[in-house]
């Protein structure tokens, strides 16, 4: 029996025990009633939740709350993204194998959400290191490439020695792995890809379509697809049959280019170093370099001359051609006309190895241009451009486009920043890749009946996980073509393959004849996709790419996954975004065990906006806490008035009270109600659930006046204001705070789960005031407020607020010289010395 002391711990335990049996959020499709997808981005089974994983998944849960107050149909999945390299790491670390320690995780964590009360419907659980799952995901890989969208192709990629794998751009961090601090190398290996760069221009395109998403995240997708106009140029070079071709946006600056920069990876720059020691020396340097592009910038320029020479295409002239670390060979086409005149990070090397700096470009309306100091980077009118002269840069751009073309020597082109997905990776705890190499019959995907290739589990080790190919009960098989011995793939599937697709999952778990079912096209799109702003990138993009790709193979009927995207803030304690290598986390379960779930997320809720950081306060926990306890003591103190002649007219007013014949106070009350309720509406529709919470303190103490001015209680209009208060107090926490208010919905006989009711409705009669307050001034500065009932004539008001005592004071024996009355708002008295 719950006493009148609030005790968090027994409501929440007993409540979510409750919801387990009745499987209260599992849903199906309703073609009757709207649907509501609600989707947080799924966790990585690290072992422990941080506050991070609580904000995320509280932010998504009160959204899939609110939503199915309003009526609707509502699916709140959860899963694992289970794959990954630090399942690895921590495996040889604890001497446990990889599947033992993410599956004992998973358990761990999905007990700490469950403790957190979130309405998931736990039958749709995936884990991606599941067969079942993954199945499916080299099914997919198998039908791309069938249709041309996969190839595979010897790449330069960032190699961790210490990790012994491919890292992105994205997990090099000052020229390091991310996660084992090693310097990274720069190495050419055979990688699988697929052909993102096929829907460049589509996934350009439907940025436009996403209203809804933050405007932050469509531009970093669209500076990342990079679409840009240019022209390709070749440059024949000297004594050489390969000719070298480049891609620039800026053909106006053609004439003042004084030197080539190429990768150190480019196959000119292999062929210059195979007798040089000292280029072999530079070129081994730059497989160190950073490899961000951001980081170029700021990257210190070097490069060494290999005595090669390109012809300029219309001049002649000869061009020498440099190694330098600036360049990278997955960008465009690892080579660049310099033009230290009209390029800021080429003026830096030409300045630094003295090379000649050539204007081509003067600024339009005679504008001074100083090249000892920077670049002009600038548009202008082209000079020193032989029959190009006098031309503004943009007609030089046709012009010399139209030129390259007629003679065979370029011409106009579009080229994006985006390169394909390069989905290769050399470890073991991932999705094997479906390929089969037979000496006769050479690269075969495994048939669609054979998958899934199952990922061995119970691997023995040492001091490091062993590689797939050196599992040769893994890699060894059969041709499916001519039966002859054949060896698998062994390299894995980059993990955002996972995560690429599992939102479509979700809508089908429990298909186990195809990838997904019609299912999909009652549930998708997501309505309202939750996550951190760090995966606006790959994760978004890729998952984007892949629905598109589903699209086109009939599985999905839509062009984008995520109608709506909110990315959450981040948490931070003591200005610093909480880490175990900071040593400032703060443990969820040691929070819920000492204040209850609901404490935990209103705090969540309450201190930030969703999409901005929350800064960590253990006085912010603490006053959370109070204001539950006092919701929690207020209620059942007052339990007598609460619950007498209860009657909760769903989306009405309490229809037994004449509101237009009760007091003035009574009517004021009423009326910030469900001005209160208004304002919840408006914050919850454009979720800013801060606001939300703050409105529920507010109509708390608005209860506690209405209490504090009843006359006896058994006074029946301030009765029934409390009743009615209350329960619109309930229903607005509810999504909040869902266990207090389960709880105290039911014990004050409100009905038997709040899970069932609908959110309240705004009475536009209650908004009606009977009075309006005034502000008086005198002389412009304000004296007092005054309160006069509706519709008064301005004579009348301008004789209450002169017999006001302090407004009065203020004027004495003053000639007023006259009165300035805005309706509704303030009365001005303006007098005389």
């Amino acid at each position: 029996m719950i006493n009148n002391i609030y005790q968090p711990q027994k409501i929440e335990k007993t409540i979510q025990k409750a919801w387990e049996e009745k499987a209260a959020f599992k849903v199906a499709e309703d073609l009757s009633t709207e649907k509501f997808y609600c989707l947080s981005m799924f966790p990585y089974p690290s072992g422990h939740l941080h506050m991070g994983h609580v904000r995320n998944y509280t932010i998504g849960d009160v959204i899939a709350r609110y939503q199915r107050m309003l009526g609707k149909n509502v699916l709140q999945p959860i899963g694992w993204d289970a794959f990954g390299l630090p399942a690895e790491n921590a495996a040889i670390q604890n001497q446990v194998a990889p599947a033992k320690w993410t599956y004992e995780n998973i358990s761990y964590m999905r007990s700490q959400l469950k403790r957190l009360g979130l309405a998931y419907d736990w039958s749709r659980e995936v884990t991606t290191c599941r067969p079942d799952y993954y199945r499916w995901e080299q099914w997919l890989f198998v039908k791309m490439l069938e249709k041309g969208l996969v190839y595979k192709k010897s790449a330069v990629v960032n190699w961790d020695p210490v990790d012994q794998t491919v890292l992105a751009n994205e997990q090099v961090i000052d020229g390091r792995g991310w996660r084992s601090g090693a310097l990274i190398e720069r190495r050419e290996i055979p990688q699988w890809f697929i052909k993102i760069t096929a829907y460049a221009d589509e996934l350009l395109k439907d940025l436009d379509k996403l209203e809804h998403w933050p405007e932050q995240v469509r531009t970093m997708q669209r500076n990342w697809i990079g679409r840009s106009e240019g022209v390709e140029i070749i440059f024949e070079v000297e004594n050489k049959k390969t000719p070298l071709k480049v891609y620039t946006t800026r053909p106006d600056t053609l004439f003042g280019i004084t030197f080539m920069a190429i990768s150190a990876l480019h196959p000119l720059a292999k062929k210059a170093a195979k007798d040089n020691s000292t280029l072999q020396a530079f070129i081994e340097e730059c497989r160190h370099t950073k490899t961000a592009e951001a980081e170029l910038a700021t990257l210190e320029k070097k490069g060494l001359d290999t005595e090669l020479k390109a012809i300029h295409p219309i001049t002649y002239e000869l061009i020498p051609i440099w190694i330098t670390n600036y360049v990278l060979m997955e960008y465009g086409s690892g080579a660049v006309m310099a033009v230290p005149a009209h390029d800021q990070r080429d003026y830096e090397f030409a300045k630094k190895y003295s090379l000649p700096i050539k204007q081509v470009i003067q600024p339009k309306n005679d504008k001074p241009c100083d090249l000892n100091q920077s670049a002009f980077v600038e548009k202008g009118i082209l000079i020193n451009s032989t029959q190009f002269d006098t031309l503004t840069s943009e007609k030089a751009f046709d012009a010399i486009a139209e030129y390259l073309t007629k003679n065979e020597l370029g011409g106009h082109t579009i080229n994006y920043r985006l390169r394909d997905w390069g989905i290769s990776r050399q470890r073991y705890w991932g999705t094997p890749i479906p390929i089969i190499y037979c000496k006769e019959c050479g690269t075969v995907p495994v048939p669609k009946e054979d998958l899934p290739v199952v990922l061995p589990e119970n691997v023995e080790f040492t001091d490091q996980i062993p590689p797939l190919h050196a599992i040769p009960e893994f890699y060894e098989t059969t041709c499916p073509k001519c039966g002859a011995p054949a060896k698998r793939e062994t390299d894995t599937f980059d993990t955002f393959m996972e995560s690429s697709w599992y939102y479509a999952r979700f809508a089908c778990k429990g298909q186990d004849q195809s990838m997904l079912d019609d299912r999909v096209k009652y549930w998708l799109p997501v309505d309202q996709y939750v996550g951190g702003v760090e995966h606006a990138i790959l994760h978004l993009l890729y998952a984007r790419f892949i629905c598109k790709i589903l699209r086109d193979l009939n599985l999905l009927n839509m062009d984008e996954p995520f109608k709506r995207l909110l990315t959450q803030g981040m948490v931070l304690k003591d200005g610093k975004k909480m880490s175990k290598s900071l040593k400032n986390t703060v443990d969820p379960d040691e929070l819920i065990k000492r204040y209850g779930a609901d404490t935990a997320r209103f705090f969540i809720i309450f201190t930030a906006p969703p999409e901005q950081s929350l800064e960590w306060s253990d006085s912010g926990v603490e006053g959370s806490y109070r204001f539950l306890k006092r919701l929690w003591a207020f209620t059942h103190e007052n339990k007598d008035i609460i619950k007498s002649e209860n009657i909760i007219n769903k989306g009405g007013d309490l229809s037994t009270t004449d509101w237009q014949n009760v007091t003035p106070q009574q009517q004021e009350f009423r009326r910030q109600i469900y001005l209160t309720l208004q304002q919840a509406n408006f914050d919850m529709e454009r979720l800013q659930f801060n606001t939300v919470a703050s409105a529920c303190m507010k109509l708390l103490n608005l209860l506690v006046k209405i209490k504090e001015n009843m006359p006896n209680e058994n006074n029946d209009p301030d009765k029934r204001l409390l009743q009615k208060g209350l329960s619109i107090l309930l229903r607005i926490l509810n999504p909040i705070t869902p266990h207090i208010t389960q709880y105290l919905w039911k014990e004050f006989s409100f009905g038997k789960s709040i899970l069932k009711e609908e959110w309240p409705k705004v009475i536009v009669g209650a908004l009606k005031t009977q009075t309006i307050e005034l502000v008086v001034q005198v002389n412009g500065k304000r004296r007092n407020n005054i309160q006069v009932p509706t519709h008064t004539e301005q004579d009348t008001i301008e004789k209450l607020a002169l017999a006001d005592k302090k407004v009065s004071q203020h004027i004495a024996d003053k000639p007023i010289k006259k009165i300035i009355y805005v309706p509704e708002k303030l009365i001005n008295i303006v007098v005389g010395n």
